[in-house]
């Protein structure tokens, strides 16, 4: 005697509630020792053994069936347990029931489809009721591609449901990793389910075995019925009566139900309306979408209904279908005439343009975007350098124009990071004070103003045509690989077309300044278009200057692009021409302020007897130097301008040398002289210092030309000053001598030097004292050669006498040595000595020695005057 078995017990359900053939769990206690012992399953009242899966002992799987309760609780009766117990129950929802003669605004699902008197549901397939996992195990999809299983089962099927099933695809497919002790549990749980199966049918017939005999009795009376009358007569047989009746019943249910069944059809259409409206509201909403997303600027999500949309409708022949989306592709052409417009306006950002693009190639639009886009800005930016030239020229583009503009935009040529020399954030632009833009002429604001165009928009044209050239314009990520090839192959096309367009900007900028800045440089015929400043300020070195550095800055922000250098080669010569130029202009405004220099000449001498004239000069000359720093300095790839002709620079020592020489008809010459020795002397070597610190090459050349000027000019000025004072003096001797009717044969006893000869040595003093004042230097060269024409002239006046007496020859004879013995010695007195009676006799002698002391004695101070001295020049 085995012991009894306790009854079922059922603890919990999941779901707790829902609609008949809702799939339930259901746990407890001795649910059964297996699908066998299961003998029954009410869930509120109905009997749901037919459709349970007996899992275990404590877990049941079925469906709930259509009970007549809304409410009740789950019984299990098993073979080994008897009747069992429950502890929760279960609500069953039931759907509100719509007969076919009512009107109903929403759809009735009609798959469950309930048979009130069979109680047994018609919609649900016996396929459904089969288990997901018929093995009961734990299913392990494996790794083996459907394609390698289609090849080694060809014909078959890993799906149990499916005629061709492959008992072997499926279990390599779903327990390729499960063991055999594994598969033979599986094995007899395939058995469980078919002897469940087998004994649920035949139960489920035992139940209605009534029904079976009521269905046998019928049809066996309607076919002993049928042999009674007889089949064999055609017309007024069972059959023919039977068919008549049904006729006419089926006139009288169309005649009867004709409203509610053409309301049925109606309805049916209708649904299906909605159907195809809700399952295809994303094609037929489309238009209006796109309306309101082109409003909003959500071009993206434009253009992916539009891709999704072709993809699904663009091949369609239904004709709804293509009626909406032909309305669809109206919308989508007016977008790309939109995006193509905003394309090609202007101005926009590169991002902008990017973008533009982008959506044109996305939307497959005609022709080329990019290109068209290119082109756009290519004169765009050639209409924005022309239009600050005619507003400069016109007079519109005054100081309050650039005034305002300068102060709400930042400069582009200050915005662009480029190059070393600019260092990043640097500006062209140098501080300035506040009335700067009062005092710049027109041209050097004009080609400030152009650089800022030029700088502000080229970058990006050259951006986008390095991005339409890569084909990041479509695609940054290569995904698009077809357009990335298209943009590729077009942009080789248009190589020469882009490059002839950047020559072209870069002539139209070079032409602009030419005619600013160097209008003979152009050709007549382009003077209209570019000239046109003839009535402006007249630009000096320093705003030459200035222009060359805007003009330098330009050419390396265009070359930190990595714009080739032979497009940008015209601007090297337009640089090397501005060098040039403000180099020649710069040497023009110094000749002219070295002519200047005379008007400034105060004669006031230092304590070396030179006046501020060679130290003006000089510092012309520096200060020229010095503005022609920058012009002058050479950058990468500039030609080298400083090896200047030594004509060039003796231009100036020439108007130095001529103003020097006009001075010397105001004034005396000894200072002009003076100066002349302190240029050779020094000016000249420290001019040559200083271009040979500036760069300047055959400096010695330029100084031996400037000291053979200004020797020559010395010469002439110093022939000039001794002509000027020793005529006079040489002019004074023979009126002196024959005052007062003298007589060289009539002469008496002498009583000392004559006063004509004391007159020429005051003189003489005179010039000293003149020539000391100015440099100690000059002294022994002026004194020597006034000296030597005084004693010429004494000599000549002496040879010229025919006879001398005794005293007459004495008196010349302390003449002449008073000259010898205290000024100078020249080879004409002694001719003169040699031509006049000789003193022999003492007294003679000694007489003219009592003279000549008495000469020293009277005439000492004067006669220090040529004595060596010490002292220097006092300036006067």
């Amino acid at each position: 005697m085995s012991p009894a078995r306790q009854p079922p017990l059922v603890t919990g359900i999941s779901p707790k509630e829902g609609a008949a053939w809702t799939k339930v769990t259901i746990r407890g206690e001795n649910l059964g020792t297996g699908p066998a012992d299961l003998i029954g399953l009410l869930i509120c009242g109905h009997n749901c053994l037919l459709t349970a899966e007996w899992m275990s002992a404590s877990k049941i799987v079925c469906r709930v069936g259509p009970a007549k309760d809304d409410k009740g609780e789950i019984i299990v009766t098993t073979k080994s347990g008897g009747l069992g117990t429950s502890t929760v129950s279960f609500k069953l929802l039931r759907p509100e029931r719509i007969s076919i003669l009512d009107q109903s605004a929403v759809w009735v699902d009609e798959m469950n489809y309930y048979d009130m008197r069979t109680d047994r549901n018609k919609g649900i397939s016996p396929l459904s009721l089969r288990p997901s996992n018929p093995l009961g195990i734990d299913i392990d999809k494996g790794k083996i591609s459907q394609s390698d299983m289609e090849q080694t089962f060809p014909g078959m099927s890993g799906d149990f449901t499916s005629e061709n099933f492959s008992a072997t695809w499926y279990l390599i497919e779903n327990h390729s990793s499960s063991s055999f002790e594994q598969l033979k549990f599986a094995a007899s749980n395939l058995k469980k389910q078919a002897t469940k199966k087998n004994e649920g049918s035949l139960a489920y017939v035992k139940g209605g075995l009534s029904t079976f005999f009521e269905a046998q009795d019928a049809l066996a009376a309607i076919h002993q019925k049928l042999e009674s009358d007889g089949t064999e007569r055609v017309e007024g047989s069972m059959t023919q009566r039977l068919e008549n009746i049904l006729n006419r019943a089926s006139d009288t249910a169309d005649t009867l139900f004709q409203e509610v069944l053409g309301r049925k059809d109606k309805a049916d259409s209708t649904r299906n309306a909605l159907n195809v409206l809700q399952r295809f509201k994303f094609l037929f909403n489309l238009p209006l979408n796109i309306e309101r997303n082109i409003q909003k600027g959500d071009y993206d999500v434009v253009i992916n209904d539009y891709e999704k949309a072709k993809s699904l409708f663009g091949s369609t022949e239904v004709p709804v279908f293509k009626k909406v989306y032909a309305e669809v592709e109206t919308r989508i052409g007016a977008l790309r005439s939109l995006l193509l417009e905003k394309l090609l306006q202007t101005p926009s950002t590169l991002h902008d343009q990017k973008r533009y693009i982008r959506y044109l190639s996305d939307l497959h639009a005609s022709g080329d975007p990019a290109w068209l886009c290119i082109y756009a800005q290519h004169k765009w930016i050639l209409q924005l350098m022309q239009n600050c030239r005619d507003e400069f020229v016109s007079g519109q583009r005054g100081v309050g124009a650039l005034d305002l503009e300068g102060d709400t935009r930042p400069l582009a040529l200050g915005r662009l990071g480029h190059t070393a020399s600019l260092k990043r954030g640097g500006s062209l632009r140098t501080p300035r004070p506040s009335t700067w833009r009062f005092e710049t002429p027109q041209q050097v604001q004009f080609v400030e103003k152009l650089s800022d165009v030029v700088i502000g928009q080229l970058p990006n044209f050259w951006k986008l045509w390095i991005s339409y050239v890569n084909g990041s314009l479509f695609s940054e990520t290569g995904e698009k690989s077809g357009q990335v090839e298209k943009s590729k192959k077009n942009a080789r096309q248009r190589q020469n077309d882009f490059k002839k367009m950047i020559e072209e900007l870069t002539n139209q900028l070079v032409k602009l300044i030419r005619g600013a800045v160097l209008p003979a440089t152009l050709p007549q015929g382009e003077l209209n278009l570019y000239g046109g400043w003839e009535n402006k300020t007249e630009l000096t070195g320093a705003w030459l200057t200035q222009i060359i550095h805007t003009v330098r800055g330009c050419h390396e922000a265009l070359s930190a692009m990595e714009i080739p250098n032979d497009l940008l080669q015209v601007i090297q010569d337009l640089l090397l021409e501005l060098r040039v130029h403000c180099l020649m202009v710069t040497l023009l405004y110094t000749t002219e302020d070295v002519k200047r220099l005379a008007e400034k000449e105060d004669w006031v001498v230092d304590n070396e007897g030179i006046t501020s004239l060679p130290s003006q000069f000089e510092q012309c000359i520096v200060q020229m130097l010095q503005s022609l720093k920058e012009p002058l300095e050479i950058k990468a790839g500039e030609i080298n301008v400083r090896e200047l002709p030594a004509n060039t620079v003796s231009i100036y020592i020439s108007v130095f040398i001529n103003c020097l020489e006009q001075l010397s008809t105001k004034t005396d010459d000894t200072d002009k002289s003076h100066n002349c020795q302190y240029l050779e002397r020094c000016t000249f070597l420290n001019l040559a210092d200083h271009f040979e610190k500036h760069g300047f090459t055959g400096t010695e050349k330029i100084t031996r030309v400037s000291v053979d000027t200004v020797r020559e000019l010395d010469k002439k000025l110093f022939e000039a000053y001794i002509e000027k004072r020793a005529d006079p003096i040489a002019g004074s001797l023979e009126p002196g001598i024959y005052a007062g009717y003298f007589d060289w044969r009539d002469c008496q006893t002498p009583t000392g030097v004559r006063n004509y000869l004391k007159e020429a040595l005051v003189s003489i003093i005179t010039v000293h004292a003149e020539v000391f004042t100015v440099s100690k230097d000059l002294v022994v060269r002026v004194l020597s050669k006034i000296v030597e024409i005084v004693a010429d002239e004494m000599c000549r006046l002496m040879q010229c006498v025919s006879s001398f007496n005794r005293n007459g020859a004495l008196q010349v004879h302390a003449g002449i040595k008073v000259v010898t013995e205290h000024l100078f010695y020249s080879t004409s007195f002694k001719l003169a000595l040699e031509a006049l009676p000789q003193l022999h006799s003492g007294a003679d002698k000694k007489l003219l020695e009592e003279l000549l002391n008495k000469f020293k004695s009277s005439m000492q101070l004067q006669l220090a005057c040529f004595q060596p001295s010490s002292i220097r020049p006092v300036k006067r």
